[in-house]
């Protein structure tokens, strides 16, 4: 059994070696960036053979062109073929080519570029080599203003609570589902109820609703995202939180208007009674000592009946038709009460 197992190893090692695909030992290379990163992708000769005047032949999923060098010309130096995609963001490192060295690098790497790369030989024997390698680019979450992108979300006080201030986040047109919660101004997720969801035409609209109270800030955020495409958006609302209760603020309003008729009252009546009556009386007792100087000797200066007759009401009288509108003329200020 061991003399027939032997020869069939030793096929089985023959194949490995004698193979034309040469990368990681343990299949395709993988590099892995974020989203705007420089990506270098490996490929070097094991032979350490000088390729200055080798041709080397980078592609991406086996169709487009990312770089191509043959003999010191290549696609940035005037060789025409690249992709649009890679222009002007791929080189490779001329002073490895003499180490066997074909690498090349990707400058601000998009997502797009995430694929399956291959690095050929194709003049080398005896049927050239290959060298595969994967690109992995992890989304940068942005803003991004692209089709299906969540626009800001529209915030919304709606009032005061037993819990404190309910606030409203609504998110619309999104595809795909975006996920929304509310943080506060240090951005910790905040406690909420469950979103409601809905579907119009393949997008999707999301209400989510949350108590808070008072912070340091009292400024909140909410915030959309959708992890599929690497869009993240938000806005915050600030919250003027009550003394106390906000329920109370209309009562409080409505309570101070009216103290503050009550008091503009009482300063009327205090002025008419400090100020207007005593006024009155003073020009009704000077009117009476005038009568009883002027009046006839056997009168009794000290009678009453003078100071009857200077009442308002009997000046009225004597006034005749200078009281009833007919004399327009100055008035005498011992007239008026």
């Amino acid at each position: 059994m061991f003399w027939t197992a032997a020869p069939l190893l030793v096929f089985i090692c023959l194949l490995v070696f004698t193979g034309t695909t040469y990368g990681h030992k343990h299949g395709p290379g993988v590099v892995r960036v974020v989203e705007g990163e420089d990506a270098i992708l490996p490929c070097s000769l094991s032979t350490k053979e000088d390729i200055v005047q080798k041709l080397f032949d980078w592609k991406k999923d086996g169709q487009k062109e990312v770089f191509l060098y043959d003999a010191g010309i290549h696609y940035n130096n005037g060789r025409p073929g690249q992709d649009e995609q890679f222009k002007g963001r791929v080189s490779h490192f001329q002073e490895e080519l003499k180490y066997g060295n074909a690498s090349i690098i990707i400058r601000n790497t998009k997502i797009e570029d995430r694929g399956n790369y291959t690095c050929a030989f194709p003049r080398l024997k005896p049927e050239g080599k290959i060298f595969n390698i994967e690109l992995i680019v992890e989304w940068t979450f942005k803003n991004r203003n692209i089709s299906g992108a969540a626009p800001p979300p529209y915030l919304k006080n709606l009032g005061a609570t037993e819990d404190g201030v309910l606030l409203q986040c609504v998110v619309r047109g999104a595809f795909p589902k975006p996920k929304v919660e509310w943080q506060d101004s240090d951005g910790n997720v905040l406690p909420a109820e469950e979103p409601h969801v809905s579907e119009r035409g393949g997008r999707y609209d999301v209400t989510l609703l949350t108590n808070v109270t008072k912070t340091k800030t009292n400024r909140f955020r909410c915030v959309a995202t959708q992890e599929n495409i690497g869009h993240v958006t938000d806005d915050d609302i600030y919250v003027p939180f009550c003394e106390s209760t906000c329920g109370d603020s209309a009562h409080k309003w409505i309570l101070g208007i009216a103290v503050g008729v009550v008091l503009t009252l009482v300063a009327v009546g205090l002025y008419l009674v400090l100020y207007g009556v005593p006024k009155c009386i003073t020009r009704r007792f000077k009117k009476g000592l005038l009568q009883q100087r002027n009046g006839p000797p056997q009168e009794n200066r000290f009678s009453a009946e003078p100071l009857k007759m200077s009442t308002c009401d009997a000046e009225n009288e004597r006034a005749g038709p200078q009281m009833n509108g007919s004399y327009n003329g100055p008035s005498d200020p011992l007239n008026e009460c």
